[in-house]
Protein backbone atom coordinates (compact mmCIF):
# COMPACT_ATOMS: atom_id res chain seq x y z
CA UNK A 1 0.00 0.00 0.00
CA UNK A 2 2.79 2.42 0.90
CA UNK A 3 4.49 1.82 -2.45
CA UNK A 4 1.25 2.71 -4.24
CA UNK A 5 0.88 5.83 -2.11
CA UNK A 6 4.45 6.88 -2.92
CA UNK A 7 3.83 6.32 -6.63
CA UNK A 8 0.60 8.33 -6.59
CA UNK A 9 2.32 11.15 -4.70
CA UNK A 10 5.12 11.21 -7.28
CA UNK A 11 2.58 11.24 -10.10
CA UNK A 12 0.73 14.15 -8.46
CA UNK A 13 4.00 16.08 -8.03
CA UNK A 14 4.84 15.41 -11.67
CA UNK A 15 1.49 16.70 -12.89
CA UNK A 16 1.72 19.80 -10.71
CA UNK A 17 5.26 20.47 -11.89
CA UNK A 18 4.28 20.54 -15.57
CA UNK A 19 1.04 22.51 -15.12
CA UNK A 20 1.25 26.12 -16.26
CA UNK A 21 4.48 25.49 -18.16
CA UNK A 22 5.51 27.40 -21.28
CA UNK A 23 4.53 25.52 -24.44
CA UNK A 24 7.09 22.90 -25.33
CA UNK A 25 9.04 23.77 -28.46
CA UNK A 26 10.09 21.16 -31.04
CA UNK A 27 13.71 22.26 -30.73
CA UNK A 28 13.79 22.32 -26.93
CA UNK A 29 15.85 20.45 -24.34
CA UNK A 30 14.18 19.69 -21.01
CA UNK A 31 16.22 18.50 -18.08
CA UNK A 32 15.99 18.21 -14.33
CA UNK A 33 17.53 20.36 -11.62
CA UNK A 34 17.51 18.78 -8.19
CA UNK A 35 17.24 22.18 -6.48
CA UNK A 36 16.19 25.70 -7.35
CA UNK A 37 19.56 27.52 -7.53
CA UNK A 38 18.09 30.58 -5.77
CA UNK A 39 20.63 32.75 -7.55
CA UNK A 40 22.36 32.41 -10.90
CA UNK A 41 24.80 35.23 -10.32
CA UNK A 42 28.05 34.99 -12.32
CA UNK A 43 29.68 36.82 -9.41
CA UNK A 44 28.68 34.66 -6.45
CA UNK A 45 27.24 31.31 -7.57
CA UNK A 46 27.44 28.53 -4.99
CA UNK A 47 25.97 25.43 -6.62
CA UNK A 48 26.62 23.23 -9.63
CA UNK A 49 23.01 23.82 -10.71
CA UNK A 50 23.59 27.57 -10.84
CA UNK A 51 26.89 27.18 -12.68
CA UNK A 52 25.31 25.04 -15.39
CA UNK A 53 22.82 27.80 -16.17
CA UNK A 54 25.35 30.64 -15.90
CA UNK A 55 27.56 28.92 -18.49
CA UNK A 56 24.73 29.38 -21.01
CA UNK A 57 24.33 33.09 -20.24
CA UNK A 58 27.91 34.30 -19.73
CA UNK A 59 31.36 33.44 -21.08
CA UNK A 60 34.92 33.37 -19.83
CA UNK A 61 38.08 34.21 -21.71
CA UNK A 62 38.87 30.49 -21.96
CA UNK A 63 36.49 27.56 -22.08
CA UNK A 64 36.45 23.76 -22.01
CA UNK A 65 35.34 21.87 -25.09
CA UNK A 66 33.60 18.76 -23.72
CA UNK A 67 34.01 17.03 -27.07
CA UNK A 68 37.64 16.27 -26.21
CA UNK A 69 38.00 17.74 -22.68
CA UNK A 70 40.50 20.35 -23.83
CA UNK A 71 40.91 23.99 -22.94
CA UNK A 72 40.17 26.39 -25.81
CA UNK A 73 39.79 30.16 -26.34
CA UNK A 74 36.34 31.47 -25.43
CA UNK A 75 35.91 35.23 -25.47
CA UNK A 76 39.64 35.39 -26.14
CA UNK A 77 40.61 34.87 -29.76
CA UNK A 78 43.73 32.87 -28.83
CA UNK A 79 45.49 31.60 -25.75
CA UNK A 80 47.35 34.41 -23.99
CA UNK A 81 51.00 35.09 -24.69
CA UNK A 82 53.00 34.63 -21.50
CA UNK A 83 55.90 36.88 -20.55
CA UNK A 84 57.90 36.49 -17.33
CA UNK A 85 59.94 39.25 -15.71
CA UNK A 86 61.53 38.52 -12.33
CA UNK A 87 58.69 37.84 -9.86
CA UNK A 88 55.94 39.02 -12.22
CA UNK A 89 54.16 37.25 -15.07
CA UNK A 90 52.34 39.06 -17.88
CA UNK A 91 49.45 37.40 -19.73
CA UNK A 92 48.71 39.26 -22.98
CA UNK A 93 45.14 38.67 -24.22
CA UNK A 94 43.24 39.53 -27.40
CA UNK A 95 39.41 39.43 -27.43
CA UNK A 96 37.47 38.03 -30.38
CA UNK A 97 36.52 40.74 -32.87
CA UNK A 98 33.02 39.21 -33.21
CA UNK A 99 32.24 39.20 -29.45
CA UNK A 100 29.40 41.51 -28.47
CA UNK A 101 26.84 42.17 -25.75
CA UNK A 102 23.06 41.82 -26.18
CA UNK A 103 22.76 45.51 -27.17
CA UNK A 104 25.24 44.98 -30.02
CA UNK A 105 28.15 46.81 -28.37
CA UNK A 106 31.56 45.07 -28.43
CA UNK A 107 33.10 43.16 -25.54
CA UNK A 108 36.20 45.15 -24.65
CA UNK A 109 39.13 45.30 -22.24
CA UNK A 110 37.09 47.79 -20.21
CA UNK A 111 34.57 45.01 -19.46
CA UNK A 112 37.38 42.71 -18.37
CA UNK A 113 38.85 45.38 -16.08
CA UNK A 114 35.40 46.16 -14.67
CA UNK A 115 34.79 42.47 -13.96
CA UNK A 116 38.03 42.13 -12.02
CA UNK A 117 37.24 45.26 -10.00
CA UNK A 118 33.84 43.80 -9.12
CA UNK A 119 35.31 40.43 -8.16
CA UNK A 120 37.96 42.08 -5.98
CA UNK A 121 35.70 44.74 -4.45
CA UNK A 122 35.14 44.40 -0.68
CA UNK A 123 31.59 45.70 -1.19
CA UNK A 124 30.55 42.72 -3.34
CA UNK A 125 29.50 39.38 -1.82
CA UNK A 126 31.80 36.96 -3.63
CA UNK A 127 34.46 35.83 -1.16
CA UNK A 128 34.97 32.38 -2.70
CA UNK A 129 35.71 33.67 -6.22
CA UNK A 130 37.75 36.63 -4.99
CA UNK A 131 40.29 34.36 -3.29
CA UNK A 132 40.99 32.51 -6.56
CA UNK A 133 42.14 35.72 -8.27
CA UNK A 134 44.43 37.17 -5.62
CA UNK A 135 47.48 36.56 -7.82
CA UNK A 136 46.23 39.04 -10.47
CA UNK A 137 47.73 42.36 -9.40
CA UNK A 138 46.58 44.61 -12.21
CA UNK A 139 45.10 44.75 -15.70
CA UNK A 140 46.47 47.08 -18.38
CA UNK A 141 44.30 47.89 -21.42
CA UNK A 142 46.18 48.31 -24.69
CA UNK A 143 46.62 52.02 -25.53
CA UNK A 144 45.31 51.72 -29.09
CA UNK A 145 43.28 48.49 -29.31
CA UNK A 146 40.20 48.29 -27.00
CA UNK A 147 40.13 44.49 -27.41
CA UNK A 148 43.67 43.94 -26.10
CA UNK A 149 44.83 43.90 -22.48
CA UNK A 150 47.45 42.42 -20.16
CA UNK A 151 47.10 40.78 -16.76
CA UNK A 152 50.00 41.51 -14.42
CA UNK A 153 50.36 38.59 -12.01
CA UNK A 154 52.51 37.79 -9.02
CA UNK A 155 54.67 34.69 -9.45
CA UNK A 156 54.07 31.94 -11.98
CA UNK A 157 52.46 28.51 -12.18
CA UNK A 158 51.21 26.70 -15.31
CA UNK A 159 47.66 26.79 -13.89
CA UNK A 160 47.70 30.59 -14.00
CA UNK A 161 46.80 30.51 -17.69
CA UNK A 162 43.60 28.63 -16.88
CA UNK A 163 42.81 30.79 -13.84
CA UNK A 164 43.29 34.08 -15.73
CA UNK A 165 40.65 32.89 -18.20
CA UNK A 166 38.27 31.12 -15.84
CA UNK A 167 35.86 33.81 -14.62
CA UNK A 168 32.74 35.20 -16.25
CA UNK A 169 33.12 38.56 -18.00
CA UNK A 170 30.44 41.10 -17.07
CA UNK A 171 28.92 43.88 -19.23
CA UNK A 172 29.99 47.14 -17.63
CA UNK A 173 27.31 49.12 -19.51
CA UNK A 174 24.54 47.25 -17.66
CA UNK A 175 26.04 47.12 -14.16
CA UNK A 176 27.95 50.41 -14.10
CA UNK A 177 26.26 52.74 -16.60
CA UNK A 178 27.85 55.80 -14.96
CA UNK A 179 31.33 54.19 -15.25
CA UNK A 180 31.98 54.73 -11.54
CA UNK A 181 34.47 51.87 -11.36
CA UNK A 182 36.41 53.11 -14.39
CA UNK A 183 38.30 55.67 -12.29
CA UNK A 184 39.11 53.23 -9.46
CA UNK A 185 42.42 51.38 -9.97
CA UNK A 186 42.26 47.61 -9.56
CA UNK A 187 45.11 47.68 -7.05
CA UNK A 188 43.02 49.91 -4.76
CA UNK A 189 40.90 46.91 -3.79
CA UNK A 190 44.02 44.99 -2.74
CA UNK A 191 45.11 47.58 -0.20
CA UNK A 192 44.09 47.48 3.43
CA UNK A 193 42.36 50.86 3.26
CA UNK A 194 39.71 51.09 0.55
CA UNK A 195 37.31 53.24 2.57
CA UNK A 196 37.91 56.26 0.33
CA UNK A 197 35.93 54.42 -2.35
CA UNK A 198 33.00 53.67 -0.05
CA UNK A 199 30.75 56.32 -1.59
CA UNK A 200 27.10 56.50 -2.58
CA UNK A 201 28.06 55.88 -6.20
CA UNK A 202 30.23 52.79 -5.53
CA UNK A 203 27.60 51.42 -3.15
CA UNK A 204 24.98 51.80 -5.88
CA UNK A 205 27.10 49.70 -8.28
CA UNK A 206 27.72 47.14 -5.53
CA UNK A 207 23.99 46.94 -4.75
CA UNK A 208 23.24 46.30 -8.42
CA UNK A 209 25.90 43.60 -8.60
CA UNK A 210 24.74 41.96 -5.36
CA UNK A 211 21.19 41.60 -6.73
CA UNK A 212 22.46 40.10 -10.00
CA UNK A 213 21.22 36.55 -10.45
CA UNK A 214 17.94 36.87 -8.55
CA UNK A 215 14.71 35.87 -10.35
CA UNK A 216 13.70 39.53 -10.73
CA UNK A 217 17.07 40.73 -12.13
CA UNK A 218 16.36 39.68 -15.73
CA UNK A 219 16.99 43.19 -17.08
CA UNK A 220 20.64 43.14 -15.96
CA UNK A 221 21.21 39.36 -16.05
CA UNK A 222 22.57 39.39 -19.58
CA UNK A 223 25.89 38.09 -20.83
CA UNK A 224 27.70 37.43 -24.08
CA UNK A 225 26.77 33.72 -24.44
CA UNK A 226 24.08 32.43 -26.78
CA UNK A 227 21.13 32.34 -24.36
CA UNK A 228 19.09 34.76 -22.27
CA UNK A 229 16.76 34.19 -19.34
CA UNK A 230 13.14 34.01 -20.54
CA UNK A 231 11.16 32.78 -17.52
CA UNK A 232 11.87 31.75 -13.93
CA UNK A 233 9.07 30.31 -11.82
CA UNK A 234 10.76 29.83 -8.47
CA UNK A 235 10.78 26.20 -7.39
CA UNK A 236 9.24 25.06 -10.70
CA UNK A 237 11.26 25.83 -13.83
CA UNK A 238 13.82 28.11 -15.47
CA UNK A 239 13.59 28.71 -19.22
CA UNK A 240 16.39 30.05 -21.42
CA UNK A 241 15.83 31.28 -25.00
CA UNK A 242 18.39 31.31 -27.77
CA UNK A 243 19.45 34.77 -28.95
CA UNK A 244 18.72 35.67 -32.54
CA UNK A 245 21.74 36.17 -34.80
CA UNK A 246 24.16 35.39 -31.96
CA UNK A 247 27.74 36.44 -32.75
CA UNK A 248 29.22 33.03 -31.83
CA UNK A 249 27.83 31.57 -35.05
CA UNK A 250 30.32 33.70 -37.00
CA UNK A 251 33.59 32.54 -35.42
CA UNK A 252 34.75 30.07 -38.06
CA UNK A 253 36.18 26.85 -36.62
CA UNK A 254 35.44 28.04 -33.05
CA UNK A 255 31.71 27.79 -33.87
CA UNK A 256 32.16 24.05 -33.33
CA UNK A 257 32.38 24.60 -29.58
CA UNK A 258 30.97 28.13 -29.17
CA UNK A 259 27.41 26.95 -29.75
CA UNK A 260 23.77 27.86 -29.15
CA UNK A 261 21.87 25.17 -31.03
CA UNK A 262 18.58 24.39 -29.18
CA UNK A 263 15.97 27.12 -29.52
CA UNK A 264 14.96 26.70 -25.87
CA UNK A 265 16.42 25.06 -22.75
CA UNK A 266 13.95 24.27 -19.97
CA UNK A 267 15.29 23.39 -16.52
CA UNK A 268 12.65 21.52 -14.51
CA UNK A 269 13.17 21.81 -10.73
CA UNK A 270 12.38 18.34 -9.37
CA UNK A 271 13.93 17.62 -5.94
CA UNK A 272 12.49 14.09 -5.65
CA UNK A 273 14.40 11.34 -7.47
CA UNK A 274 11.32 9.15 -7.91
CA UNK A 275 9.43 12.01 -9.55
CA UNK A 276 12.39 12.76 -11.84
CA UNK A 277 12.61 9.11 -12.93
CA UNK A 278 8.88 9.03 -13.60
CA UNK A 279 9.22 12.20 -15.71
CA UNK A 280 11.91 10.75 -17.95
CA UNK A 281 10.09 7.43 -18.30
CA UNK A 282 7.09 9.43 -19.50
CA UNK A 283 9.32 11.35 -21.96
CA UNK A 284 8.69 14.64 -20.14
CA UNK A 285 12.44 15.12 -19.74
CA UNK A 286 15.13 14.85 -22.40
CA UNK A 287 18.07 14.62 -20.00
CA UNK A 288 18.51 13.15 -16.52
CA UNK A 289 21.86 12.83 -14.76
CA UNK A 290 23.01 11.52 -11.38
CA UNK A 291 20.60 8.59 -11.72
CA UNK A 292 20.78 6.29 -8.67
CA UNK A 293 22.61 3.04 -9.40
CA UNK A 294 19.71 0.62 -8.93
CA UNK A 295 17.36 2.72 -11.04
CA UNK A 296 20.01 3.08 -13.74
CA UNK A 297 20.38 -0.70 -13.90
CA UNK A 298 16.62 -1.00 -14.31
CA UNK A 299 16.70 1.47 -17.20
CA UNK A 300 19.47 -0.55 -18.86
CA UNK A 301 17.12 -3.55 -18.93
CA UNK A 302 14.05 -1.59 -20.08
CA UNK A 303 13.79 -2.24 -23.83
CA UNK A 304 10.97 0.28 -24.31
CA UNK A 305 12.98 3.01 -22.62
CA UNK A 306 16.07 2.23 -24.71
CA UNK A 307 14.08 2.76 -27.90
CA UNK A 308 14.00 6.48 -27.13
CA UNK A 309 16.96 7.15 -24.82
CA UNK A 310 20.70 6.57 -24.81
CA UNK A 311 22.46 5.79 -21.54
CA UNK A 312 25.96 7.11 -20.79
CA UNK A 313 28.50 6.36 -18.06
CA UNK A 314 31.47 8.73 -18.52
CA UNK A 315 34.33 8.46 -16.05
CA UNK A 316 33.90 11.45 -13.76
CA UNK A 317 36.28 13.40 -11.55
CA UNK A 318 34.40 13.21 -8.25
CA UNK A 319 36.70 11.52 -5.73
CA UNK A 320 35.22 9.61 -2.80
CA UNK A 321 37.63 9.29 0.11
CA UNK A 322 37.97 8.44 3.80
CA UNK A 323 39.76 10.74 6.24
CA UNK A 324 41.37 9.97 9.60
CA UNK A 325 41.99 12.74 12.15
CA UNK A 326 45.72 12.53 12.86
CA UNK A 327 45.41 14.98 15.75
CA UNK A 328 43.74 12.32 17.89
CA UNK A 329 46.44 10.56 19.98
CA UNK A 330 45.17 7.11 19.02
CA UNK A 331 45.69 7.90 15.30
CA UNK A 332 49.05 9.70 15.43
CA UNK A 333 51.08 6.61 14.54
CA UNK A 334 50.81 6.09 10.80
CA UNK A 335 50.96 2.32 11.30
CA UNK A 336 47.62 2.53 13.10
CA UNK A 337 46.17 4.50 10.19
CA UNK A 338 47.64 2.03 7.70
CA UNK A 339 45.97 -0.80 9.61
CA UNK A 340 42.60 0.96 9.39
CA UNK A 341 43.17 1.52 5.66
CA UNK A 342 43.64 -2.24 5.18
CA UNK A 343 40.14 -2.75 6.64
CA UNK A 344 38.54 -0.68 3.88
CA UNK A 345 37.12 -3.17 1.39
CA UNK A 346 37.10 -0.83 -1.59
CA UNK A 347 36.03 -3.43 -4.21
CA UNK A 348 33.19 -4.45 -1.90
CA UNK A 349 32.15 -0.82 -1.39
CA UNK A 350 32.14 -0.21 -5.13
CA UNK A 351 30.19 -3.42 -5.76
CA UNK A 352 27.48 -2.61 -3.20
CA UNK A 353 27.17 1.18 -3.51
CA UNK A 354 28.23 1.79 -7.13
CA UNK A 355 28.05 -1.62 -8.80
CA UNK A 356 30.43 -1.17 -11.76
CA UNK A 357 30.18 2.62 -11.92
CA UNK A 358 33.41 3.60 -10.17
CA UNK A 359 37.16 3.28 -10.61
CA UNK A 360 39.46 2.60 -7.61
CA UNK A 361 42.47 4.89 -7.29
CA UNK A 362 45.83 5.03 -5.49
CA UNK A 363 45.62 8.77 -4.98
CA UNK A 364 43.73 11.99 -5.75
CA UNK A 365 44.87 11.95 -9.40
CA UNK A 366 42.25 10.60 -11.86
CA UNK A 367 43.49 7.31 -13.35
CA UNK A 368 42.77 8.56 -16.87
CA UNK A 369 45.46 11.22 -16.44
CA UNK A 370 48.09 8.60 -17.20
CA UNK A 371 50.91 11.16 -17.24
CA UNK A 372 50.24 12.18 -13.62
CA UNK A 373 48.74 9.02 -12.11
CA UNK A 374 51.42 6.95 -10.36
CA UNK A 375 52.36 4.11 -12.75
CA UNK A 376 53.85 1.74 -10.15
CA UNK A 377 51.96 2.41 -6.92
CA UNK A 378 49.68 -0.51 -6.05
CA UNK A 379 46.13 -0.18 -4.77
CA UNK A 380 46.01 -0.86 -1.03
CA UNK A 381 44.31 -4.22 -0.50
CA UNK A 382 41.66 -5.25 1.98
CA UNK A 383 43.88 -7.34 4.29
CA UNK A 384 42.76 -8.00 7.91
CA UNK A 385 45.92 -10.04 8.60
CA UNK A 386 48.15 -7.14 7.58
CA UNK A 387 46.00 -4.81 9.68
CA UNK A 388 46.59 -7.01 12.73
CA UNK A 389 50.34 -7.04 12.14
CA UNK A 390 50.47 -3.25 11.80
CA UNK A 391 48.43 -2.71 14.99
CA UNK A 392 50.78 -4.94 16.99
CA UNK A 393 53.81 -3.13 15.51
CA UNK A 394 52.26 0.17 16.59
CA UNK A 395 52.03 -1.07 20.19
CA UNK A 396 48.39 -2.09 20.38
CA UNK A 397 47.45 -5.17 22.41
CA UNK A 398 44.41 -7.31 21.70
CA UNK A 399 42.20 -8.94 24.32
CA UNK A 400 38.56 -10.02 24.48
CA UNK A 401 37.38 -6.37 24.58
CA UNK A 402 39.38 -5.34 21.53
CA UNK A 403 42.61 -3.43 20.97
CA UNK A 404 44.14 -1.27 23.66
CA UNK A 405 47.41 0.19 24.89
CA UNK A 406 48.56 1.53 28.25
CA UNK A 407 49.47 5.23 28.48
CA UNK A 408 50.65 6.49 31.87
CA UNK A 409 49.01 3.52 33.53
CA UNK A 410 45.64 4.14 31.86
CA UNK A 411 43.98 1.92 29.27
CA UNK A 412 43.27 3.52 25.91
CA UNK A 413 40.92 1.56 23.65
CA UNK A 414 41.00 1.70 19.87
CA UNK A 415 37.50 2.75 18.88
CA UNK A 416 36.33 4.70 15.83
CA UNK A 417 33.42 7.09 15.45
CA UNK A 418 32.65 7.32 11.74
CA UNK A 419 30.88 10.42 10.37
CA UNK A 420 29.02 10.70 7.07
CA UNK A 421 26.12 12.68 5.61
CA UNK A 422 22.72 11.41 6.72
CA UNK A 423 20.38 10.27 3.97
CA UNK A 424 23.19 9.44 1.52
CA UNK A 425 22.67 5.78 0.60
CA UNK A 426 26.18 5.45 -0.84
CA UNK A 427 27.88 6.52 2.39
CA UNK A 428 25.48 4.47 4.52
CA UNK A 429 26.34 1.30 2.58
CA UNK A 430 30.07 2.02 2.72
CA UNK A 431 29.91 2.73 6.46
CA UNK A 432 28.12 -0.55 7.18
CA UNK A 433 30.72 -2.51 5.19
CA UNK A 434 33.59 -0.85 7.04
CA UNK A 435 31.89 -1.33 10.42
CA UNK A 436 31.43 -5.02 9.72
CA UNK A 437 35.07 -5.61 8.72
CA UNK A 438 36.53 -3.46 11.50
CA UNK A 439 34.39 -5.19 14.14
CA UNK A 440 35.62 -8.59 12.95
CA UNK A 441 39.16 -7.26 13.34
CA UNK A 442 38.42 -6.21 16.93
CA UNK A 443 37.87 -2.46 16.36
CA UNK A 444 34.40 -1.21 17.41
CA UNK A 445 33.00 1.36 14.97
CA UNK A 446 30.14 3.71 15.88
CA UNK A 447 28.28 5.12 12.89
CA UNK A 448 27.26 8.76 13.17
CA UNK A 449 25.16 10.02 10.22
CA UNK A 450 24.70 13.79 10.47
CA UNK A 451 22.74 16.44 8.59
CA UNK A 452 24.80 18.54 6.19
CA UNK A 453 25.46 21.63 8.32
CA UNK A 454 26.20 19.67 11.50
CA UNK A 455 28.43 17.28 9.56
CA UNK A 456 30.43 20.15 8.03
CA UNK A 457 30.77 21.92 11.38
CA UNK A 458 32.15 18.82 13.07
CA UNK A 459 34.82 18.47 10.41
CA UNK A 460 35.68 22.19 10.34
CA UNK A 461 36.06 22.11 14.15
CA UNK A 462 38.24 18.96 13.80
CA UNK A 463 35.85 17.13 16.11
CA UNK A 464 35.85 13.68 14.54
CA UNK A 465 37.71 10.36 14.34
CA UNK A 466 37.04 9.38 10.75
CA UNK A 467 34.67 10.43 8.00
CA UNK A 468 33.61 9.68 4.42
CA UNK A 469 33.40 12.54 1.93
CA UNK A 470 33.56 13.44 -1.73
CA UNK A 471 35.33 16.25 -3.58
CA UNK A 472 34.91 17.45 -7.16
CA UNK A 473 37.88 17.76 -9.45
CA UNK A 474 38.81 18.09 -13.10
CA UNK A 475 41.61 16.92 -15.42
CA UNK A 476 43.17 20.38 -15.72
CA UNK A 477 44.24 21.73 -12.32
CA UNK A 478 46.18 19.81 -9.65
CA UNK A 479 46.67 22.33 -6.89
CA UNK A 480 46.37 20.11 -3.79
CA UNK A 481 47.87 22.64 -1.42
CA UNK A 482 44.57 23.47 0.37
CA UNK A 483 43.91 19.75 0.94
CA UNK A 484 47.33 18.67 2.18
CA UNK A 485 49.56 21.59 3.15
CA UNK A 486 50.06 22.04 6.90
CA UNK A 487 49.28 25.77 6.59
CA UNK A 488 45.65 24.74 5.89
CA UNK A 489 45.44 22.32 8.82
CA UNK A 490 43.90 24.66 11.39
CA UNK A 491 40.22 24.84 12.38
CA UNK A 492 38.15 25.67 9.32
CA UNK A 493 41.01 24.76 6.96
CA UNK A 494 40.51 22.32 4.09
CA UNK A 495 43.26 20.05 5.45
CA UNK A 496 40.95 18.48 8.02
CA UNK A 497 43.09 15.37 8.58
CA UNK A 498 46.17 17.26 9.80
CA UNK A 499 48.16 15.52 7.06
CA UNK A 500 51.57 16.94 6.26
CA UNK A 501 55.31 16.50 6.50
CA UNK A 502 58.11 18.94 5.63
CA UNK A 503 58.69 16.97 2.45
CA UNK A 504 55.01 16.99 1.41
CA UNK A 505 54.75 20.74 2.08
CA UNK A 506 57.77 21.31 -0.17
CA UNK A 507 56.40 19.05 -2.89
CA UNK A 508 53.01 20.78 -2.86
CA UNK A 509 54.77 24.08 -3.54
CA UNK A 510 56.91 22.47 -6.24
CA UNK A 511 53.83 21.05 -7.98
CA UNK A 512 52.36 24.55 -8.24
CA UNK A 513 55.65 26.04 -9.44
CA UNK A 514 56.62 23.32 -11.94
CA UNK A 515 57.25 24.77 -15.38
CA UNK A 516 56.98 21.53 -17.38
CA UNK A 517 54.55 18.62 -17.43
CA UNK A 518 57.42 16.16 -16.84
CA UNK A 519 58.57 18.02 -13.74
CA UNK A 520 55.02 18.24 -12.40
CA UNK A 521 54.48 14.51 -13.01
CA UNK A 522 57.57 13.66 -10.94
CA UNK A 523 56.34 15.73 -7.98
CA UNK A 524 52.78 14.37 -8.25
CA UNK A 525 54.09 10.80 -8.25
CA UNK A 526 56.02 11.45 -5.05
CA UNK A 527 53.00 13.13 -3.44
CA UNK A 528 50.88 10.04 -4.14
CA UNK A 529 53.53 7.87 -2.46
CA UNK A 530 53.51 10.07 0.65
CA UNK A 531 49.70 10.11 0.79
CA UNK A 532 49.61 6.32 0.73
CA UNK A 533 52.42 6.03 3.30
CA UNK A 534 50.85 8.51 5.75
CA UNK A 535 47.36 6.97 5.41
CA UNK A 536 45.50 10.01 6.74
CA UNK A 537 43.70 10.89 3.51
CA UNK A 538 42.51 7.59 2.03
CA UNK A 539 41.44 7.83 -1.64
CA UNK A 540 38.81 5.21 -2.44
CA UNK A 541 37.43 5.66 -5.96
CA UNK A 542 36.35 8.04 -8.70
CA UNK A 543 32.67 7.80 -9.57
CA UNK A 544 31.31 7.28 -13.04
CA UNK A 545 28.36 9.46 -13.97
CA UNK A 546 25.01 7.92 -15.00
CA UNK A 547 23.09 9.88 -17.61
CA UNK A 548 20.07 9.35 -19.87
CA UNK A 549 19.67 11.55 -22.98
CA UNK A 550 16.86 11.37 -25.52
CA UNK A 551 18.10 9.78 -28.73
CA UNK A 552 16.49 12.49 -30.91
CA UNK A 553 19.56 14.62 -30.09
CA UNK A 554 23.07 14.28 -31.44
CA UNK A 555 26.28 16.24 -30.73
CA UNK A 556 25.62 15.96 -26.99
CA UNK A 557 29.34 15.93 -26.09
CA UNK A 558 28.99 13.60 -23.11
CA UNK A 559 32.02 13.95 -20.84
CA UNK A 560 33.31 13.20 -17.38
CA UNK A 561 33.81 16.94 -16.82
CA UNK A 562 30.84 18.68 -15.19
CA UNK A 563 28.13 19.29 -16.20
CA UNK A 564 28.82 16.05 -18.13
CA UNK A 565 27.25 17.24 -21.43
CA UNK A 566 27.06 20.46 -23.45
CA UNK A 567 23.43 21.56 -23.67
CA UNK A 568 24.29 24.37 -26.07
CA UNK A 569 25.62 21.89 -28.64
CA UNK A 570 22.59 19.54 -28.67
CA UNK A 571 21.34 19.15 -32.24
CA UNK A 572 18.08 17.55 -33.41
CA UNK A 573 18.62 14.58 -35.66
CA UNK A 574 17.07 14.97 -39.13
Amino acid sequence: MRKHQAFLLSLLLLLLNFCGQPARQPDEVRLRLAIDPGSISPISYNSQEALQIINLLYQSLLTVDLDDNTLKPGLASTFPKVERRDSLTFFHYQLRPEAEWPDGSPVTAQDVAFTLKVLKSPFIRNESIRSQLEFIQDVQPHPSDPRKFTFICLGYTPEMQLLTGDFFILPSYLLDPQQVYTTIPLQAWSTADSTQYNTDRTRAVAARCNTLGAPDSKDILQGSAGYQLAEWATGQYIVLKRKENWWGNNTGSAAGYLTANPEQINFQIIPDNTTALLAIKNAQLDVLDNIPVNEFEQLRRDENFLKDYDLHTPQGYDLIYAAINTRKPKFRDKRTRQAIAHLLDIPGMIRVSQQSYATPTVGPIPPDREDFYHPRLQLRSYDPAQATTLLKTAGWIQDQKGWYRNINGQREDLRIELLYRAGNTMYEQMALIFQQHATKAGIPVTLLPLEGNVYSQKIEQLDYDMHFRGISGNPFVFNFKPLFHTSFAGPGGFNSTGFGTPESDLILNQINEAESEEEKARFLHRLQEIIQEEAAFLPLYFRKERIAIHSRFTNTKVSGVKPYYDLSSFTLKP
